[in-house]
């Protein structure tokens, strides 16, 4: 029997939700860092094999808005809930559960009565194994979730019995997109995502938040095998705009030449990489910028 569905993959900011599904498609589609807001779309990325097929929805962390752009993210996260076969929540070690866990805890309670829902320990690896059984206990003692499975996504660790544990409670179905398909983000939103990527770990923590990305060319020379890529980092104030560029254009140029490794292996093309830095003031208060920049619900 061929199985499939659609999995939303849900929890607070750096719990490692993008880090997991890296590792369960072995291809690097979700970008990766220790700051929060680092995923801000919904990024739908497929599993398949001999099984079935699932369709992974990747959010934003679940998190109060600050801003138009917090706003965005929210309402993305939670449109990722609708509709959906099943559901996992991602949390870590961690035995303490703050006011995004308690919200997201409450959201699943009332989807689990008409959708499955697995809990994922991740990062299992940083924390003796003594300290898992507790933590498991915890949470199956709220009656929420059919399954509760630990997992380490950076060492992979586990990962084969969650993806065995999700096939479980999907029902037979089509398969929705070819076998060899990983992700229907287009080449260009993964190429800014990548670059977006080297700007947060490069950064200091008060810039990261207010970067976005805009490819401005991404075609092939004539004269060439090569790609000429042209790409413009947005920043909300001067004084950031200041820090990318780096003393003597050095923090930039690290970025792109970071970015641009990445970017040649995802392509397999050697790529031409230019970036410009400006200045679009306070772009996340404002929600014609939040739509401008790619961060759309409709």
């Amino acid at each position: 029997m061929y199985k499939s569905g659609f999995v939303s993959v849900v929890g607070r900011p750096n719990v490692g939700k993008s880090t997991l599904l890296n590792r369960i498609l072995k291809e690097k589609i979700s970008i990766t860092s220790n700051k929060a807001q680092t995923t801000r779309n919904k990024i739908t990325m497929i599993y398949s094999d001999d099984r079935g097929q699932i369709v992974f929805l990747d959010t934003p962390g679940i998190q109060s808005p600050r801003n138009k752009l917090g706003d965005y993210m929210l309402k993305t996260s939670e449109s990722s809930l609708e509709g959906v076969d099943v559901v996992v929540m991602v949390v870590d070690m961690s035995d303490y559960l703050g006011a995004k866990d308690k919200m997201i805890l409450e959201a699943m309670e009332k989807l689990a009565k008409d959708v499955p829902a697995i809990l994922v320990i991740n990062k299992v690896d940083t924390a003796p194994r003594d300290e898992v059984l507790p933590i498991i206990a915890r949470f199956s003692e709220m009656g929420i979730f059919k399954d509760i499975v630990p997992v380490s996504a950076l060492k992979d660790e586990n990962i084969e019995h969650l993806i065995d544990t999700i096939f479980d409670y999907l029902k037979e179905g089509p398969q929705y997109y070819p076998e060899d398909m990983i992700t229907d983000q287009p080449e260009k939103f993964i190429v800014s995502e990548i670059i977006r990527e080297k700007a947060l770990f490069n950064l200091h923590e008060e810039v990261p938040h207010g970067v976005a990305v805009s490819i401005d060319r991404m075609r092939p020379y004539d004269d060439k095998d090569m790609l000429d890529l042209q790409a413009t980092i947005y920043v909300e104030r001067d004084s950031h705009k200041g820090i990318i560029i780096g003393k003597g254009g050095q923090m930039l140029k690290r970025i792109g030449m970071e970015a641009r490794k990445e970017i040649e292996a995802f392509l397999d093309s050697p790529v031409n990489l230019q970036l410009w830095v400006k200045v679009s003031k306070n772009w996340r208060e404002k929600a014609e910028k939040v739509k401008a920049f790619g961060y759309r619900t409709d």
